[in-house]
């Protein structure tokens, strides 16, 4: 009898109990990671279009080489792998509060792990994104005040639906004009969302940014067995 489910492993966090584990999905026949937290679940293997689409569109709307990006929110890895796969990018910090997550990447107990953690333009950082946004220091404890051409972000479920109240402020115009400071002139700021477009959302957006879009990613739901969105927040730093 093949084994349905492993948990991984089990950590305790400021935010509360992370596990990861795998299983078997009988009607794809492939093996699924999950990541929950408490009886939420954050992250699915099922379910990784969108997280790829936002670091790739990010990326394709810069122009030249020797591009350095920062990624907020490391989960299963997808959004990193795609900002590496443009050839321009020479180096990649990715942030997450939560150090399991790191662990698990540094073990190889996520698939996406060891490609990651063997590419010498990326670097983990274990911080609070949000936080060191609004810090004199950045993004890169080893560069204070270091600018970035791109900025993804892929944290809270959507700008409305947080996961801790701590973070609501960065979707705010102060906040997000922290964010506009650590990047480059011209550079991109992108934003992973399961909600629908927001236009409440994407007016504020505006009043910091230039070029500012919200573009629906749709992908198949398999256990559903239907289409669904999420969206994918774009917008320049002006010159």
């Amino acid at each position: 009898m093949t084994m349905r489910f492993k948990e991984l492993d089990w950590q305790q966090t400021p935010i509360g109990e992370l596990s990861l584990r795998v299983r078997r999905d009988p009607t794809l026949d492939r093996d699924v990671h999950e990541i929950k937290l408490d009886d939420e679940f954050l992250m699915s293997s099922l379910f990784t279009v969108s997280e790829t689409e936002l670091g790739s569109r990010a990326v394709s709307k810069l122009d030249g080489t020797d591009l350095d990006v920062a990624v907020g929110g490391l989960g299963l890895g997808c959004t990193a792998q795609a900002v590496l796969a443009d050839e321009r990018v020479r180096s990649l910090i990715v942030v997450d509060a939560l150090a399991p997550v790191i662990d698990w990447h540094e073990r190889g107990l996520l698939p996406a792990g060891p490609q990651l953690t063997a590419d010498p333009r990326c670097r983990f950082v274990h911080g609070d994104f949000f936080a060191m946004v609004a810090s004199g220091q950045g993004l890169d404890p080893e560069e204070p005040g270091r600018r970035f051409d791109a900025v993804v972000v892929d944290i809270d479920h959507s700008p409305r639906h947080v996961l801790d109240p701590s973070h609501a402020g960065f979707y705010l115009p102060d906040g997000l004009a922290a964010l506009r400071a650590r990047l480059c002139p011209d550079g991109v700021f992108a934003l992973w969302s399961n909600d629908p477009p927001d236009d409440e959302f994407t007016a504020t957006l505006a009043g910091q940014f230039t070029d500012v879009t919200a573009e629906v990613v749709t992908f198949d739901n398999p256990l559903q067995r239907r289409e669904a969105t999420s969206t994918v927040y774009l917008a320049r730093a002006p010159r």
